[in-house]
């Protein structure tokens, strides 16, 4: 059994991704900024009989809040397995490269750059004492600058400045950590969960949650054998 923590957990791919986790007989740290939604959340899942989770209360974006939730874990278990840093906003629209507030930018990137960055550097400890520690870093195809300069590629025309930018720096967050873990029991990859239909997107997605959410869980349960420094979606490698 791994013990895992998922940010962003209380809805869409996180909470789904916790649900199937759990059905596989994992321990998941279900977290959420709103305590709320963290508490109808696993209400939900206790009811369907999923009782292996805990409402970690953690917003991404404040290194308080992420200092504070890293410190309530360390006190609750001694090691962590598994760490999906799934939290991530789309920011406001349009998203114009010639146009977009660099406010706008800079508040999207606290959450999908900035708050993935704090979490793995406060869970790192935790995560050391695990045999087969893994980190999954939840991207998008989006993030992709080989999508964005491939006029095949069916989502060319999307280009959304403060959006792809900061899923291209996770990327390059995930190139950087796993080559300084090279040595390591540890597996760091980017995962597209692909255009999935969410609160995120107005549900607007061709996929399922239930799909999308089936490839974060894959690559999160990556033993020290597995890839890594990798960019993956359901149909394989994605390119940087």
């Amino acid at each position: 059994m791994k013990r895992i923590l998922i940010t962003g957990a209380n809805k869409s791919i996180g909470f789904e991704a916790t649900r199937q986790l759990l059905r596989m007989g994992h321990f998941v740290f279900l977290g959420s900024r709103d305590l709320q939604r963290g508490n109808d959340a696993i209400q939900k899942l206790k009811e369907e009989g999923l009782t292996n989770v805990e409402l970690l209360s953690i917003d991404v974006a404040d290194k308080k809040s992420v200092d504070a939730a890293a410190a309530a874990l360390s006190a609750r278990i001694d090691r962590l397995d598994v760490l999906i840093n799934n939290a991530g906003i789309a920011g406001q629209m349009p998203q114009n490269a010639s146009t977009v507030a660099v406010e706008n930018i800079r508040q999207v990137f606290d959450t999908n750059f900035f708050g993935a960055i704090q979490t793995t550097q406060a869970f790192i400890p935790l995560l050391k004492k695990s045999e087969e520690p893994c980190i999954v870093n939840v991207s998008s195809d989006l993030g992709s600058l080989g999508n964005h300069t491939n006029p095949d590629y069916p989502y060319v025309d999307v280009k959304l400045t403060a959006y792809c930018s900061s899923k291209t720096a996770l990327n390059a967050f995930t190139v950087m950590l796993a080559y300084e873990l090279r040595d390591t029991p540890f597996r760091v990859n980017s995962v597209n969960p692909g255009y999935t239909a969410t609160d995120f997107n107005h549900h607007r997605g061709y996929k399922k949650v239930e799909d999308g959410a089936a490839v974060v869980v894959k690559y999160a349960l990556l033993d020290s054998s597995g890839p890594t420094g990798k960019f993956f979606s359901d149909d394989g490698e994605t390119p940087w």
